[in-house]
C-alpha cells in the first residue's frame, strides 16, 4: 500500500467506523459496545477488535473485579486516528454528489476507489495530465487491462475523474477538484502511519501526486509571479533518500503550470524533510521548511496549500 492507504482503507469499514466513534466518547464493556455497534456476529466483532486493538488504536482492559469481563478504549493510537476520520469526515463532506456520511456504504465505496487508485499509482499518472484507459495500461505495467479499467470505472462513478473532451478515438480522464481535495485526508492519514510506524511511508510517487494535485487549488494575489521549487527529502528503499517534489510557475497570480521535474532555474523555493511538510500542510507551521530566494513566492505557495487542502468551506 502506498503511503495513507491503510489507514482510509480501516475507516472505508463502516464497523471500524462504529467502533472507534463510540470508544472516543468514553470505554465501553465489550456487551454495551456490540449493543451500540448494531450487535453484529461476535466472530465478526472479535476480528475487527483484534486488528483495532494489535495497531493500538483500541486497548483491551480485563476488569479485576468481574471475571471475564472485559472493556475496549481508545489506546495509544486512538486519538491520532480520530484525526483521520475527522479529516475524511471533511472531504466526504464535499462529494460532488452531495455530503456523504462517514461509516455509510457510499463513504466506503468513494474511500475505496480513492485507495485503489492512490495504490495502483493510476491517480499518480492522471496527475500530471488526462489519460486515457489506453494510456493508462501503456504506463502501468503492474496491473492487467480489465483490473485497470475497474479501478477508473470506481473513479469515474465516485466523482474523482471526469472525461475530457477530445476528438481522438479514445476518451481521457482528468483529475476532478474532490480528488484533488483528497490529499489532504490522505496527508492526515499518512502522517498517523509515520508516527505509529504503520503502513508505508510516503515516498517520491506519494509526494509528486500530492503537489501535482493539490497545487492548482492554491489562488495567489495577482502580483505574485514566478516559479517556485518545492523539495522533500524522501526515504529510499534500500537506506538513503532522494529528493521529490515539484515545480510550479505563477503568472499574475494564477498556475499556469506544475511538473515533477525539479530542474530548472526557481525565483524561490521551500524544502525539507517529509515530517517538516506534513506539519507545514495540516497545521500551517512551516517553520521546519528551508525557504529561499523569494521567500514571498515560496511562503504564499506553502500557505495556500495549507489553507485550500485544511480551510475549506463546509456545504451549507
Amino acid at each position: 500500500m502506498r503511503a495513507g492507504a491503510h489507514a482510509l482503507s480501516l475507516l472505508s469499514v463502516p464497523l471500524n467506523v462504529q467502533v472507534v466513534e463510540t470508544l472516543g466518547k468514553e470505554p465501553r464493556p465489550l456487551i454495551d459496545l456490540r449493543r451500540a455497534v448494531g450487535s453484529p456476529p461476535q466472530t465478526t466483532m472479535r476480528a475487527h477488535l483484534r486488528k483495532l486493538t494489535e495497531m493500538g488504536i483500541l486497548e483491551r482492559r480485563r476488569q479485576s473485579s468481574f471475571p471475564g469481563s472485559v472493556t475496549y478504549a481508545l489506546g495509544p493510537a486512538g486519538a491520532g486516528f480520530l484525526e483521520v476520520a475527522d479529516s475524511l469526515r471533511v472531504w466526504l463532506a464535499l462529494s460532488p454528489d452531495g455530503p456523504l456520511q462517514l461509516g455509510s456504504a457510499a463513504a466506503k465505496g468513494s474511500i475505496k476507489a480513492l485507495v485503489d487508485g492512490w495504490c495502483s499509482v493510476m491517480i499518480r499518472a492522471i496527475a500530471a495530465r488526462p489519460l486515457s484507459l489506453t494510456a493508462l495500461n501503456r504506463l502501468i505495467s503492474s496491473l492487467n487491462y480489465p483490473s485497470l479499467e475497474r479501478r477508473l470505472v470506481a473513479l469515474r462513478l465516485a466523482g474523482l475523474v471526469e472525461a475530457c473532451p477530445d476528438p481522438g478515438r479514445t476518451t481521457p480522464y482528468a483529475a476532478t477538484e474532490w480528488m484533488r481535495r483528497a490529499m489532504a485526508p490522505l496527508a492526515v492519514a499518512a502522517r498517523w502511519e509515520m508516527q505509529q510506524s504503520a503502513g508505508s511511508p510516503p515516498g517520491k510517487i506519494d509526494v509528486e501526486a500530492l503537489f501535482l494535485l493539490a497545487v492548482p487549488l492554491v489562488r495567489f494575489a495577482p502580483e505574485i509571479a514566478g516559479a517556485c521549487r518545492l523539495v522533500v527529502e524522501v526515504g529510499k528503499g534500500g537506506g538513503g533518500s532522494e529528493l521529490a517534489g515539484s515545480m510550479l510557475r505563477v503568472e499574475e497570480g494564477t498556475v499556469t503550470s506544475c511538473t515533477s521535474q525539479l530542474k530548472g532555474e526557481a525565483s524561490g523555493w521551500a524544502s525539507g524533510s517529509t515530517s517538516a511538510w506534513l506539519r507545514a500542510l495540516i497545521e500551517g507551521d512551516a517553520a521546519s521548511l528551508e525557504v529561499g530566494g523569494d521567500c514571498s513566492l515560496a511562503m504564499a505557495t506553502v500557505d495556500g496549500l495549507h489553507t485550500n487542502l485544511f480551510r475549506v468551506p463546509q456545504p451549507a
